[in-house]
């Protein structure tokens, strides 16, 4: 399991986006319930690497957000709130958005093992679950900076091409109707498409998805 915390920057000079986060987050799982847990905080339990992601890209992408994202056991049955679960993923995510916002200045995410003891002590196990950790988060950084350094001019592009996407009529040429959409020259939505690092990421998010599930695994494997 993955358990997700995201805790609002800046929430001091800010208005509250906490009910505007979680109606985006019920479109982006389609399992994991998330709810605001203290604060200008939320907290959720995703099962699938590929939520995770796309959770954890999308809060990135406004520079608002915390992440912090906890991989491990939670006690079963899980409550009908969030706010109510419990285990090491759980204490694995508190642990994980404290990390990410000692790294706001880079890219405010971090991936923490739920394998360790209460007091959190490492598990003589724990080790290729935090190794695991570490490189699902190195990743994810990476494909965090390109998110974050994203123009709005590039955004109109990559999200006319995502919308574009799931149209099965428009895989041929998408670019051409992305300028079309956008009023915009084809090349000009060339230019946005390399330099917004849009295929890098997108060829990138398997190889997140990847290590995540290999850091769940390590992980759950080492509590054995």
């Amino acid at each position: 399991m993955y358990v997700l915390t995201i805790d609002q920057r800046g929430s001091t000079g800010d208005r509250d986006r906490v009910p505007g986060l979680l109606a985006e987050l019920h479109r982006l799982s389609s399992a994991g319930r998330f709810e605001r847990s203290v604060g200008d905080e939320v907290q959720g339990v995703v099962e699938k690497p590929a939520e995770v992601v796309d959770i954890a890209l999308h809060c990135l992408r406004s520079g608002r957000w915390y992440v912090g994202i906890g991989v491990g056991a939670v006690d079963l049955p899980l409550p009908a709130s969030p706010r109510e679960g419990s285990g090491a993923a759980f204490v694995a995510a508190r642990r994980a958005v404290e990390k990410a916002k000692s790294a706001a200045a880079h890219v405010p995410l971090s991936v923490v093992s739920g394998g360790l003891r209460r007091g959190g002590a490492a598990t003589p196990e724990a080790g290729p679950g935090l190794r695991a950790c570490a490189n699902a988060e190195a990743v994810l950084r990476l494909i965090g900076r390109l998110v974050q350094e994203r123009t709005e001019a590039q955004w109109k592009v990559v999200d006319a091409l995502r919308r574009l996407q799931h149209d099965a009529s428009a895989r041929h040429g998408s670019q051409k109707l992305a300028a079309a959409e956008l009023g915009i020259t084809e090349q000009s939505v060339s230019r946005a498409v390399l330099r917004s690092g849009w295929q890098e990421e997108w060829a990138a998010r398997p190889a997140a998805e990847m290590l995540l599930a290999l850091a769940r695994d390590a992980v759950l494997e080492g509590l054995r």
